[in-house]
C-alpha cells in the first residue's frame, strides 16, 4: 500500500501505520457529496472488502465502529496479520508491520516471542484517515457507473502521477459502496457494506503492545 505525504492520495491500510507517514485527505472543503459521504463513514459502523495494493495478491477486510474502533484484517502469499485503531492510537501487528516494511525494500524479521504484539503509533487526523474520502477528490461523471448489485453510483476521483482512486458514491443516499485503486501497476477493488451492523472490536491488551521505537530495537532495523 502506497502512503503520500504530499498527495492527497491514500489507501485503506496496511503501510500507512507501517511508516508513521503523515496521512493526507483530511481538511477543510470538498464536494458536499464526499462531505455526506464521509460524515456516514466516521458516523456510522460498516464493513469493507477487497483487494489490495499492498501486496500482490493480497485482500483485507475492515471493520470500523465509532465506539469501539477500527479492525484491519489483511491476507498476502505467506502471512496474514491485523491493525486496529482508536482515539488517533493506532496498533499495528507486527507480522503485518514487517511485511509491509519488506514491500518498502527493509529486510526485517520479527522475533518468535514478537508474533503477537502490536506495535504503537500515531494517526494523524485520527482513524479516520484509513477509511475518509480524500477532501481534494473531484466529480468524476465519465465515470459514474452501477455496480454489479445494481446500486446507481456517482463517482469522485482523486489521482497523483500514476497512482489513482476512484470513489463509487450511492446516488441516493450519499454512502460509499466502491473503492477502485491503481498504484504501481497493482489494482484493487473494495466493497463497503453493512452500514448501521453490530460488530465486536476490542483494541490489543497493554502486555501485547509495543512502542515504535522498541520494535525498531528489537528487530535491528
Amino acid at each position: 500500500m502506497t502512503v503520500h505525504g504530499s498527495t492527497p492520495l491514500r489507501t485503506l491500510a496496511v503501510v500507512a501505520a507501517v511508516a508513521a507517514t503523515t496521512l493526507t485527505g483530511c481538511g477543510a472543503g470538498g464536494d458536499p457529496s464526499v462531505e455526506k459521504a464521509n460524515d456516514l463513514l466516521l458516523t456510522t459502523s460498516f464493513r469493507s472488502s477487497g483487494g489490495t495494493t499492498a501486496f500482490a495478491g493480497g485482500s483485507q477486510e475492515l471493520w470500523w465502529d465509532p465506539e469501539q474502533g477500527l479492525r484491519m484484517k489483511a491476507v498476502w502469499d505467506g502471512g496474514s496479520g491485523e491493525m486496529y485503531c482508536k482515539d488517533g492510537e493506532t496498533y499495528t501487528g507486527a507480522a503485518l508491520l514487517a511485511d509491509g516494511l519488506k514491500q518498502k525494500g527493509q529486510d526485517v524479521t520479527v522475533p518468535a516471542g514478537m508474533t503477537d504484539v502490536f506495535v504503537t503509533s500515531r494517526a494523524p487526523g485520527g482513524c479516520e484517515v484509513y477509511f475518509r474520502i480524500p477532501d481534494a477528490a473531484e466529480r468524476t461523471p465519465a465515470s459514474d457507473r452501477t455496480t454489479s448489485k445494481g446500486v446507481r453510483t456517482e463517482a469522485f476521483g482523486v489521482s497523483a502521477g500514476t497512482a489513482s482512486d476512484m470513489y463509487y458514491v450511492d446516488s441516493d443516499d450519499s454512502r460509499l459502496v466502491e473503492l477502485m485503486s491503481y498504484r504501481d501497476g497493482r489494482f484493487s477493488t473494495t466493497e463497503y457494506d453493512s452500514y448501521g451492523e453490530k460488530f465486536s472490536i476490542s483494541m490489543p491488551p497493554d502486555g501485547r503492545r509495543m512502542s515504535m521505537d522498541e520494535f525498531r530495537r528489537r528487530v535491528g532495523g
